[in-house]
């Protein structure tokens, strides 16, 4: 069937020549791969797939057979020979006689470990038996959208019987039943009564397909899945089902765009009232079909059907009543805040009512994805990957929804397919042909004990994790050193300066640090209210708001006579006073409308704030008003913001108002010899060290010793502190305030 059959959704990926260098385990590598390359497949960190395979065995010399298997956490699209954790096969199936029944199947997690073959360090998934006792060489197991939808409809039996008849094959159902021992076995048990079966579909959760080479196994996994698409399709067109949930009850916002961008960070400050998250949004054309439907209310409120969706999803999304024809913002808004504070409820009173007196505490109880019509999905994570990911996981689900609506019509069964030993009929809501997971299973889900676990063995988030930092002037000198402190601690972070190539250059380096998607860039004009707007605007779009607001941007007026002009006297004070008044404010408004306590800005003042000297009067001014400000704005701002500056004494390293001229002017004034041949770096270390003997530690400044000062006042470890300076000029008693 597999080598024949013709895909019309999907494509073979398989490429011999790559396949036919690679030993067994790297076929396993390469199929799973192959697999996670396609989202229509399976999401990110979905799925498992795995490969029974002869090796030796250390300590015996003699050939064993060892289970190949995706490590728990592993993802297929990524996930390398290391991924995978390895067990003795005899072993695993021997643990089948040590089960003690359902209501103890978590107690067998711990023997997976004294299964592990070769001291392999990857941990095995709660999904290990689910493959293990499954008697075929290669399994896959896969949460494809038309897999899921034929999973999660009321008529799914009814309707896989009649694909088996139009395809051929001889899949068979399983119901609901929570991944784990109980599922492995019920597994092996449908393949015992069902010879010569060809997949499996488990009731509301996946698809299980198999091969006896790496090749067949992949090949009939595309195949069944492309084919399941081909039916949903295909009956869709048949019946000349209506519109998709019941046909549009809105029409999308042409300024969709902009309400997003308005709304965000309010949503944003609603959902991290516990703990900071970080936002996506789309207005993908899926999602504002499902969005303005007339059934969009009573489906979103059903949630999910996948354990995969679920897990990040939760319970189900926060839909908000709003009419999008009416334009009103203000009434959008308010109804936002009443929604939060009825999923809250609602969220309190799923937890209390299937809680045990072992199970975790209540997590948080805000909701992952907001839907409102007209607009889009918003959709939040402790990360832009985990934001962006929870959103494609809801973008699953609506096509599960579309799936389970198109193979509907008639009459719902009496007794669900899904029903069976771990839930009965009553438990399960279904609407539209679509079954969602009973919350009661839900529960034992997002509080399992195994679930806890793993949240609890995740590594400790770092200083700056799920804050997002935007640095003006970030493209050079202390800025861009200020940039990639925060990528290391964790920061999401947009890069703001003049120039996009500077830019890009910081952004790559941030990167490298941080991830691709933890750091952007943008060109901004600091003069120009608009253009801060627009850039502050890209910040939230990236990343749902703003949490630390940095600006190391300004200018050091020079001419060859040594006289400023007029005009210069004006830009300097415009950019080194007012603009910083301009970004302060553009930046609060964004923190009015998160609401969050803890926000901060800090701005960039100088030791010549205090230190009066001729010939720098206007950029000494600038500086003392700018210090000024702080306070000003520390006043103005309070209690959710804070507002604080540094104070540094020169610094020449890196410095754009330290071009070679400047440099050369200045060693020239201190008759400090040099030579034209010497590097810019050459000349600027020279004056760095003249100026650091005027200190009292006799240490040039570092950009990244403000970075550092910068981050300390502007982050979590100073959230009683709020208009003051840093002085971070090596101990200057000339600036020693009076």
């Amino acid at each position: 069937m597999a080598s024949t059959a013709k895909l019309k959704f999907l494509e073979d990926r398989w490429d011999d020549a790559v396949a036919s260098k690679l030993d067994a385990p790297e076929l396993l590598r390469y199929r799973s791969n192959l697999l996670g390359s396609d989202l229509r497949l399976t999401n990110f960190g979905g799925g498992n797939t795995s490969s029974k395979l002869d090796e030796v065995d250390p300590l015996t010399g003699e050939s064993v057979k060892v289970m190949w298997v995706k490590g728990s956490g592993g993802d297929l699209g990524s996930i390398k020979r290391s991924g995978f954790a390895t067990l003795y096969l005899d072993k695993l199936l021997s643990l089948i006689k040590r089960y003690r029944g359902v209501e103890h199947e978590d107690e067998m997690v711990a023997m997976y470990t004294l299964c592990t073959f070769n001291n392999n360090p990857t941990a095995a998934s709660i999904d290990t038996p689910l493959h293990g006792f499954l008697p075929f060489p290669h399994v896959d197991h896969l949460h494809p959208d038309w897999g899921i939808a034929l999973a999660a409809s009321a008529n799914g039996l009814e309707k896989m019987e009649q694909f088996n008849k139009e395809f051929g094959h001889k899949i068979v159902w399983v119901p609901w039943q929570r991944p784990g021992f109980e599922l492995g076995m019920m597994l092996k048990k449908a393949v015992e009564d069902n010879p010569g079966c060809d997949g499996i579909v488990l009731g509301g959760h996946g698809l299980f397909t198999w091969g006896e080479t790496q090749r067949e196994s992949y090949l009939n996994t595309v195949t069944i899945i492309d084919q399941i698409g081909q039916f949903i399709e295909k009956h869709h067109l048949d019946k000349k089902s209506p519109a998709a949930f019941g046909g549009a009850k809105y029409t999308s916002h042409a300024e969709r765009a902009s309400f997003a961008a308005q709304l965000m960070p309010i949503i944003r400050g609603g959902v991290s009232q516990k703990l900071r998250l970080i936002g996506t949004f789309s207005d993908h054309a899926d999602v504002l079909e499902f969005v303005n439907s007339n059934f969009a209310k009573k489906l979103a409120h059903l949630g999910t059907s996948c354990p995969d969706h679920f897990i990040r999803t939760k319970i189900r999304p926060m839909y908000v009543e709003w009419d999008p024809a009416s334009g009103d913002v203000e009434t959008l808004k308010k109804s936002i805040t009443s929604s939060l504070a009825t999923y809250r409820d609602e969220y309190a009173v799923y937890y209390n009512n299937h809680a045990l007196p072992e199970s975790p505490k209540m997590r948080d109880a805000n909701p992952t994805v907001v839907l409102i019509p007209g607009v889009g999905m918003f959709s939040f994570g402790k990360n832009k990957a985990e934001s962006r990911i929870t959103g494609e996981f809801y973008t699953n689900a609506i096509h599960v929804m579309d799936g389970a609506g198109k193979l509907g019509g008639g009459t719902c069964p009496a007794e669900l397919p899904q029903a069976g030993p771990a839930a009965p009929t009553s438990a399960f809501a279904t609407e539209e042909n679509y079954v969602a997971l009973p919350p009661s299973e839900a529960f034992r889900i997002e509080y399992w004990a195994l679930e806890e676990a793993k949240i609890q063995r995740q590594p400790a988030e770092k200083e700056l994790s799920r804050r997002i930092v935007m640095v003006v002037g970030g493209a050079s000198g202390i800025g861009r050193e200020t940039v990639l402190l925060a990528a290391q601690r964790g920061a999401h972070i947009m890069v703001a300066d003049l120039n996009q190539a500077n830019i890009d250059a910081v952004v790559a380096e941030a990167q490298a640090i941080a991830g691709k998607e933890a750091v952007v860039g943008t060109t901004i004009d600091i003069r120009d209210r608009e253009k801060i707007k627009a850039a502050l605007a890209k910040c939230v779009a990236a990343y749902g708001g703003l949490d630390i607001l940095v600006n190391t941007a300004a200018i050091f007026p020079t001419s060859p006579t040594g006289l400023i002009s007029d005009a210069q006297w004006a830009t300097t004070l415009e950019i080194n006073v007012t603009a910083n008044w301009l970004l302060s404010d553009e930046g609060n408004n964004i923190f009015a409308a998160q609401a969050l306590p803890g926000s901060s800005i800090v701005l960039t003042s100088s030791a010549n704030a205090v230190v009066p000297k001729k010939g720098t009067e206007v950029y000494d001014i600038s500086k003392a008003a700018l210090s000024h400000l702080v306070r000003e704005l520390a006043i103005t701002f309070s209690p959710n913001v804070r507002v604080n500056g540094i104070s540094p004494a020169t610094v020449v390293k890196g410095s754009t108002m330290f071009p070679r001229d400047r440099v050369k002017a200045s060693l020239s004034k201190y008759n400090l010899p040099f030579e034209e041949s010497e590097s810019d770096d050459e000349l600027r270390n020279k004056l760095a060290h003249f100026y650091a003997k005027r200190t009292l530690t006799h240490v040039p400044i570092d950009p990244k010793d403000n970075a550092e000062a910068i981050l300390f006042i502007g982050g979590p470890k100073a959230p009683v502190t709020s208009g003051h300076l840093i002085p971070v000029d090596g101990g200057l008693p000339e600036a020693f305030l009076r």
